[in-house]
């Protein structure tokens, strides 16, 4: 069953058409050892033999012919059948037997039952010039055999919202061969968490290593809702070059009494201080520098720093993508930014990282 279930640490190779972009980095990060939570994907193989069986895809082809990306009304349209397809339509009883089998291997191995993170992974993620960031769904906190594999079909569907359709049209995506897989990982207790970058996004230099952090789960992060702490390094020495503190207003955790997520407030005292310890700054900037020697090329990563994990093993990879922007251009001397008074420069920075929920 490994063409249809594989977990990140089976040892195989990362392959982009079965994995999609975020659970091939996945398996390709857990297998040159850095720390990236358990998990397995429900690969594209297994979505592809649910469309057949349940004879959607010829319905899906027949429905984004000709369609036109300025049509928002008509793309909705198509948009709205294709899900409730993809929602409603039974799944083989070999493919429920398989996937269940793979979450309860997960369990067993974290422990017992815990929460886990379903994720989004499209063959069209992390293309040459097209960094497809954002545009599938992931679900966090999920607890339970049924929410998972409900959660499994809801990130199937989310390949044919309407945003995600636009933006293959308007990028020249086709959708022949086009796929998806979904990562089942375990969740992260994230004290803080956020992203960094391999170079500096307002100028494409390379010396640099960019890290955004703020407390809680780092979703507040990437769309926006919370301005986090900025930070500038310097790629080889690990010595901050320029910081700018966010307002970190508030944070998303897990409530263990609703089994589920909220958002809190953050005292004045937390607000005011940065969320990452200089030592901590250090760890993520290292973890960045490994990821990109890794890839070979540079890179934006996510992260969190586990709240159940002692120091020294609890900074955790999420992912690592590469960054779309300024590696496609020739390499220049970067024209010299003041760090001094970044202070607007935050936000720019986590747009430019993409709003990225998976």
């Amino acid at each position: 069953m490994t063409t249809y279930l594989q977990f990140f640490d089976a040892g195989l190779e990362p392959e982009h058409d079965l994995l999609g972009g975020k659970c091939a980095s996945l398996v390709s990060m857990t297998a040159a050892g850095m720390p990236v939570p358990p998990g397995f994907a429900v690969t594209t193989a297994l979505y592809d033999a649910f469309l057949a069986e349940a004879g959607i895809a010829a319905d899906i082809h027949r429905l984004l012919a000709g369609l036109d990306a300025d049509d928002v009304a008509h793309v909705d349209a198509v948009s709205a059948q294709i899900r409730e397809e993809i929602c409603s339509r039974a799944i083989p009883e070999p493919l429920r037997v398989a996937t269940k089998a793979a979450y309860d291997e997960l369990m067993a191995r974290c422990g017992g039952e815990v929460p886990v993170a379903v994720r989004s992974s499209a063959t069209a993620e992390d293309l040459p010039g097209a960094s497809f960031a954002g545009q599938q769904d992931t679900y966090l906190w999920l607890t339970g055999w049924d929410e998972v594999r409900e959660h499994v079909r809801r990130c199937w569907a989310s390949l044919y919202t309407s945003r995600a359709i636009i933006y293959r049209l308007k990028n020249g995506i086709p959708d022949d061969g086009l796929s998806i897989a979904v990562g089942v990982q375990k969740m992260v207790n994230a004290r803080v968490s956020g992203v960094a970058m391999t170079l500096d996004p307002t100028n494409g230099d390379r010396s640099k290593i960019v890290i955004d952090a703020s407390y809680g789960l780092g979703e507040m992060v990437v769309s926006g809702q919370v301005t986090p702490d900025n930070v500038w390094l310097d790629k080889v020495m690990l010595t901050v070059v320029a910081e700018t503190l966010g307002d970190k207003h508030a944070e998303l955790v897990p409530d263990p009494g609703s089994r589920s997520l909220v958002e809190r407030e953050v005292d004045a005292e937390r607000r005011a201080r940065r969320s990452l310890t200089d030592a901590e700054l250090v760890a993520v900037a290292t973890m960045a520098k490994r990821a990109e020697k890794h890839y070979g090329s540079p890179q934006d990563i996510e992260w969190a720093i586990d709240a159940d994990l002692p120091d020294g093993v609890n900074l955790l990879l999420l992912q690592s993508r590469p960054e779309t922007v300024w590696s496609a251009k020739p390499a220049a001397a970067p024209a010299p930014v003041s760090h001094a008074g970044a202070a607007g420069l935050s936000s720019f920075t986590s747009v430019l990282l993409g709003a990225n929920a998976g």
